[in-house]
């Protein structure tokens, strides 16, 4: 066997490779025999064949036999002898294949095309220069906190002695028929909370729900408008009937310094309840700043070291991140049978675009990881099951034997301990300067638009209190 090689390009390789006549020979000889011990050709016992008859009568099978014998054992013969690491099966065209000869009389020529790593040059991270921002405290954002907490803690009182009015909430079993199709399934919703006067709160709701009271049946009318969210409903016009299970009124705490300390937090006053708060929030601004430092020195690292990325690895990316986008639309509710092709193929070119960024920095970090010289120790491994088991509020021994269970999951947390590293690395290296805040959101194209969500069995009902968009 003969093999030459030829770069197409960093990441391609291909291979020319020249199959000589004494190895065709030989292997034109033991398929021919193999065939001829156990074809039954007219006018021969079983086995007993000429052998010449049977390369007639078996030519075609024979000879896709030979190829399939000789040409594996020559490519993976001219991969080893250059060297070549490939990171897919490698990409085969015959010279000539339809008048190809295999019965040894002369050599056979063929092309591989092969995909592999190209060389990384030593990456340039040493003084990449990032901007750091803290992102100031806004007026409010300590109060809109208070009112949050002090909303979790609302309690729906039940009213006594009245009627509902506006400000109420009204639970009521649900259930509409649709105007034009009396006799079709109807909608359905237990429990259904309506808060009257809300202002996402369908307006015929509140009309028809103010004034009942527990126990009681109300039957009205709402015809929905073209333009409402549920696409089930848009345009419908619906005969409902509501059993009424509860009035009642959200009655939330008084914010003062016995609420306060009622949180069992550790809180003295409403005075020292906005300190800790406010401390936490310039905290959290303070880790965004340093993540944002992180992200932003990666991104650097990427557009300074430019390298051809192997299509295989981009593409294999994107597909994952295509998938993950796919689970978490069906999540959201999403028919994805009637998702938009071109939707897709838009979404699957943004993932191949983050995929070759994902896919750069990778080998990017990785390299910088053995040039930094990082190890990932058992400590290290420890520490991060033990973060692990505060989060899921489980003991670490749970961890490390759920992560055992799984293969290559402890190789994961590895190799992430290793890239978190790597980026420490290219971090401690930059050149860091402070900054004002900048919005970054202000003026940034919108996000495009994302199909409308399939209507589940159960998604009217739970939408047709609320107003449309």
């Amino acid at each position: 066997m003969k093999s030459e090689i030829k770069e197409v390009s960093p990441t391609q390789k291909e291979l020319k490779i020249e199959i000589d006549a004494a190895t065709l020979k030989e292997a034109y000889g033991k398929v021919s025999q193999k065939y001829a011990k156990r074809a039954n050709v007219p006018g021969f016992r079983k086995g007993f064949a000429p052998v010449d008859v049977v390369r007639v009568r078996f030519k075609e099978e024979i000879r896709g036999d030979v190829l399939q014998e000789v040409i594996p054992a020559a490519v993976a013969g001219a991969i080893e002898e250059h060297g070549l690491h490939p990171l897919t099966e490698p990409h085969l065209h015959l010279d000539d294949h339809e008048n190809a000869v295999v019965n040894g009389t002369v050599p056979l020529s063929l092309h591989a095309h092969v995909e592999v790593m190209p060389e990384i040059p030593t990456p340039k991270y040493d003084g990449i220069e990032v901007t750091r921002r803290v992102k100031p405290l806004a007026d409010g954002e300590v109060e809109a906190l208070i009112a949050e907490r002090l909303q979790k803690e609302a309690a729906l009182i039940p009213v006594e002695g009245r009627k509902s009015k506006i400000g109420d909430t009204v639970i009521a079993d649900l259930e509409g028929t649709f105007d034009d199709d009396p006799n079709g399934e109807p909608i359905s919703a237990n429990d259904l909370e309506v808060v009257l006067g809300d202002e996402v709160i369908e307006k015929s709701f509140t009309e028809n729900l103010v004034g009942v009271e527990a126990d009681e049946e109300k039957q009205f009318t709402v015809a929905y408008p073209e333009t409402f969210s549920s696409e089930a409903l848009a345009g419908k016009t619906l005969h409902y009937k509501a059993k009424i299970k509860s009035v009642g009124r959200t009655e939330t705490p008084e914010a003062n310094d016995d609420w306060a300390k009622s949180l069992d937090e550790g809180y003295k006053s409403m005075a020292d309840l906005r300190k800790k708060l406010k401390a936490d929030l310039e905290t959290y601004a303070k880790a965004d700043a340093d993540a944002r430092v992180r992200n932003s020195a990666i991104a650097k690292l990427i557009e300074d070291n430019a390298f051809e990325v192997p299509n295989s690895l981009i593409e294999n990316q994107a597909r994952n991140l295509l998938n993950n986008f796919a689970e978490d639309m069906q999540q959201r509710g999403v028919d994805l049978n009637k998702v938009d092709e071109n939707f897709v193929q838009m979404a699957y070119g943004n993932m191949r675009t983050q995929a070759e960024r994902d896919v750069r920095g990778a080998v990017l970090l990785d390299k910088v990881a053995e040039i930094e010289k990082v190890v990932v120790s058992e400590t290290d491994v420890d520490e991060e099951i033990a973060k692990m088991a505060e989060y899921y509020r489980v003991t670490p021994e749970d961890v490390r034997k759920s992560l055992t269970s799984q293969k290559g999951a402890l190789d994961n947390i590895r190799n992430s301990l290793k890239t978190r590293k790597a980026i420490e690395a290219v971090v401690a290296k930059a050149k860091i300067v402070e900054g004002e805040w900048i919005d970054e959101s202000v003026g940034q194209p919108q996000e495009v638009e994302k199909p409308k969500k399939a209507a589940k069995k159960k998604e009217p009902a739970k939408k047709a209190a609320k107003k449309g968009s």
